[in-house]
């Protein structure tokens, strides 16, 4: 097992305070966006210890595969880490963005290599050929766009802009009522790729449209509003404040808006437009670098692209709920390959109860882990690691089972009792589809692999 040392990434929309008060440690003074935990080539952690210190995880794995990896990993993945893990603190929103299916990653990162797109060109869409399924678990409060509305719930919205502006102003943009009658076409993935095409691509029209809608509202709704309108209405001043006359300002308005709880978890598969508002949560993710944006950014929005890739159908909100071993793990499992969340929550045990404390860290292969609070000792067959709050490892495929316990001189938390807690995060790769996703080794197809 091998202790890293992670990157911060510093982008404007990112906390100055809530990672560094999370994992114990002081402030850098300006935005901390995410932590990243894993082997991203832009941003790899750095291995301590083992004479290794100063490696980054990248080249720990590229040295040795199998023995880092494992046989099942590398031959579905190839020879690199499938997921990252990330700790991500908004405090402003996120661009509207929607990722690829493998499929088309592939077939948009060929094309554009054909087409000698630099692959650091701020144009190029596709800078690997990987998908990226996202999975967000909030730690707070946590406030997302996600996935298309129902047509007649946005119509409600849309026509609630329409009666407000025509009473205040006297008139509603065109575009504006444009998009009631495109919410209305009986084929709803037809009506929402109408209303979503004509809003992103309105240019000028668009952007009047935002502003004007944004005056009516800074004037307030009436008390008899839609209380789904007036919903609506605290998302377009949130968004306007940080993406002035952004067309994702409307745009956003054809998305469900949910707010995550503590200890919720939100699966984004491909096609899904998305945005992250506001809040604290751990992130996992596919390994890629393959983002299409919609709107709330100053970055590259490629329209015609995004289209392509966009799933055109009203979603319910993806919330993943806990499955709960016999081993006593909470595991959080997607339906993606690349990767599942485990959280481990250790309440202190004496005497002849100790060792109920020990919960198997689930390993399908490769496997990062991160410490949130209190003090967790990870016990393999080749030695301990102790780990204190902000700290993390990374579990070679080949080192296993691995078992967290709390450490004994653990002081760090206690919870409503005074007893001493911990609470840490473990990612592998994952299982979807397998019989025992919270194994002690790597599975594949229901068949344990036992490393040497």
């Amino acid at each position: 097992m091998y202790q890293l040392d992670n990157p911060l990434r510093p982008y404007t929309w990112g906390s100055t305070t809530a990672i560094a008060e999370l994992l114990g440690r002081t402030p850098s003074g300006g935005p901390e966006a995410e932590l990243w935990i894993g082997a991203h080539p832009d941003s790899p952690s750095t291995v301590l210890g083992h004479g290794d210190t100063g490696t980054s995880l990248d080249a720990l794995i590229d040295s040795d595969p199998d023995r880092t990896l494992g046989a099942p990993t590398r031959e579905a993945f190839g020879d690199r880490l499938p997921f990252l893990m990330k700790v991500l603190a908004a405090a402003a929103p996120l661009s509207l963005q929607v990722h690829p299916s493998p499929e088309q990653a592939q077939e948009g990162f060929d094309r554009e290599n054909a087409a000698s797109v630099p692959q650091d060109a701020p144009h190029r869409n596709y800078r690997d050929a990987f998908s990226k399924p996202e999975l967000i678990f909030a730690l707070t409060d946590f406030d997302a766009l996600c996935g298309f509305r129902a047509p007649t719930e946005a119509a409600r919205i849309f026509t609630g802009l329409v009666d407000l502006l025509e009473k205040q102003q006297g008139s509603a943009p065109a575009i504006l009522s444009a998009v009631v009658a495109d919410l209305g076409i009986p084929d709803e993935a037809a009506a929402l790729r109408e209303a979503f095409t004509r809003l992103l691509t309105g240019g000028a029209e668009t952007r009047t449209a935002v502003e004007r809608v944004v005056e009516a509202l800074d004037k307030g709704l009436p008390d008899s509003a839609d209380p789904l309108v007036a919903a609506a209405a605290a998302t377009v001043l949130q968004l306007n404040g940080h993406h002035e006359s952004d067309p994702g300002v409307l745009v956003a308005l054809l998305l469900n808006r949910v707010t995550l709880q503590p200890g919720q978890a939100l699966y984004l598969p491909a096609g899904n437009v998305h945005a992250y508002l506001e809040g604290l949560g751990i992130e996992v993710m596919a390994s890629s670098d393959n983002v299409l944006r919609g709107g709330l950014t100053t970055k590259h929005v490629d329209t015609g692209e995004l289209l392509k890739t966009v799933e055109f159908a009203p979603l319910a909100l993806p919330l993943l709920d806990p499955e709960s071993t016999p081993l006593g793990q909470e595991l959080y499992c997607p339906p993606f390959d690349e990767f599942q969340l485990q959280r481990l929550e250790l309440p202190v045990f004496f005497g002849d109860d100790a060792a109920s404390a020990d919960i198997p860290i689930a390993q399908n292969g490769p496997t990062v882990v991160l410490v949130v609070s209190g003090t967790v000792v990870l016990d393999s067959p080749k030695g301990d690691l102790i780990l204190h709050r902000g700290q993390s490892a990374f579990i070679p495929a080949n080192e296993s089972p691995v078992m967290a316990r709390l450490a004994s001189d653990n002081t760090d938390t206690t919870d409503d009792d005074g007893d001493s807690t911990a609470v840490a995060f473990a990612v592998t790769v994952g299982a979807a589809g397998d019989s025992n996703p919270g194994g002690l080794g790597p599975v594949r197809g229901g068949r344990e692999e036992t490393q040497p």
